[in-house]
């Protein structure tokens, strides 16, 4: 086998090794996405609630479930139309209504032991300066955050757990360091950045690359 082969065998090995790894790994992350309606779309925020400062008339929302990353998060159910939720909160001088939809998710992504409530919609009315965070503490309490600020639960749902990593298969792993937005400030940010399996893998097909060119060099000499 010429060195040329050799090499090319030794990254399909490397390759194929990173790829079983990748899926025997393959995780999500159980937490609250937070949401911003965008014409007739959500977007996922790129401010956690804590920061986020709606308008009068904008349309939030919060979906509770597993998700591998940001990109992949799951969207909140459900009709989402300001006009709709907020039909019975008229205007009013010196305050603005912000439009929120809570979707507590489904049994599948229920931790164990728990059952997820029932999906609802509801209008805060709120100071004209009031975050995200705020408005959502005006209409769902008792609200739940972790250490680094993380939103745990909303109207006390899960009553455990943030932000906990899942295995594949749903088994619960070490709880994931800071959920999405690699700072996962509350489920915000892109969340797009490679994964530390990713990362490893990388590194394991340079290693086996490069130790396949001194093979060849060696036995060349």
């Amino acid at each position: 086998m010429n060195r040329r082969r050799r090499a090319a065998v030794l990254l399909l090995s490397a390759f194929l090794l990173l790829t079983a790894t990748g899926q025997a790994h393959a995780a999500g992350y159980r937490y609250w996405s937070f949401w911003e309606r965008e014409g007739g779309d959500w977007t996922y925020a790129t401010q956690g609630p804590s920061l986020a400062r709606p308008s009068d008339g904008d349309v939030q929302g919060f979906r509770f479930a597993v998700s591998e990353d940001s990109a992949h998060a799951v969207r909140p159910r459900g009709r989402a139309d300001f006009a709709d939720i907020c039909a019975d909160t008229p205007a009013r001088k010196g305050t603005k209504r912000v439009a929120l939809v809570l979707d507590f998710g489904t049994a599948a992504d229920a931790p164990s032991g728990e059952r997820p409530p029932d999906r609802r919609t509801a209008c805060a009315r709120v100071a004209p300066d009031a975050t995200a965070s705020e408005a959502l503490a005006s209409v769902a309490k008792p609200l739940r955050y972790d250490s680094n600020a993380l939103l745990c639960a909303i109207s006390g749902y899960p009553e455990k757990g943030c932000g906990e990593q899942i295995a594949a298969g749903g088994e619960r792993s070490a709880k994931g360091a800071g959920t999405s937005s690699a700072a996962r400030d509350e489920g915000d940010g892109d969340g797009g950045g490679p994964s530390v399996g990713l990362l490893a893998g990388g590194a394991l097909v340079l290693v086996l690359a490069a130790a396949g060119v001194w093979q060849a060099r060696r036995r060349a000499r």
